[in-house]
């Protein structure tokens, strides 16, 4: 790989690097508060409440654990240590894939649907506070735009680099 040149880095401008930072502080400060919330009313972390979530949504309130990885934005590393500390609080079930054996899967129980079915409605009134009410709707549709872009450029990115099979 060739080193490029100071001079040939293609810098922020005052306006761009102004924009990512305050970006990344948003992001910091609206995870923080989210997470913080959900442990003091649900006693889960943002992590593990997105799990459930994913579980919830799906019509057997199940997912292969490879699938589960790649819907939640965890690596799956901490996907896997995550899932296990939900098992111990009785949430989710893991047990091998009745498809082909050899993969895991992850299942809702019933106390892991009830605690999603507790806490969704605080949790979305939060969402609510911190976020969607606090722009305009025109805002927020550029907000999506934006983060749709890129989410495909970064998923993009991370295919081309992906090694072959």
């Amino acid at each position: 790989m060739s080193k490029v040149a100071a001079n040939e880095v293609p810098w922020l401008t005052e306006s761009e690097d102004a924009a990512w930072r305050a970006y990344l502080k948003g992001v910091a400060q609206l995870t923080n508060e989210l997470n913080r919330r959900l442990e003091e009313s649900a006693q889960l972390s943002l992590s593990e409440y997105e799990i459930l979530v994913r579980l919830s949504e799906n019509p057997d309130q199940e997912m292969r654990m490879s699938d589960l990885a790649d819907s939640v934005f965890q690596t799956r590393s901490r996907l896997t240590h995550t899932v296990r500390r939900l098992e111990e609080r009785g949430m989710v079930l893991r047990m091998q894939c009745s498809e082909d054996g050899r993969g895991i899967n992850c299942r809702l129980t019933p106390q892991g649907l009830q605690l999603i079915v507790d806490s969704a409605p605080q949790h979305v009134r939060d969402v609510r506070e911190l976020l969607i009410d606090a722009v305009t709707p025109e805002d927020l549709a550029a907000f999506h735009r934006v983060m749709t872009m890129v989410a495909q450029r970064s998923k993009a990115s991370d295919q081309a680099a992906a090694p072959g099979c």
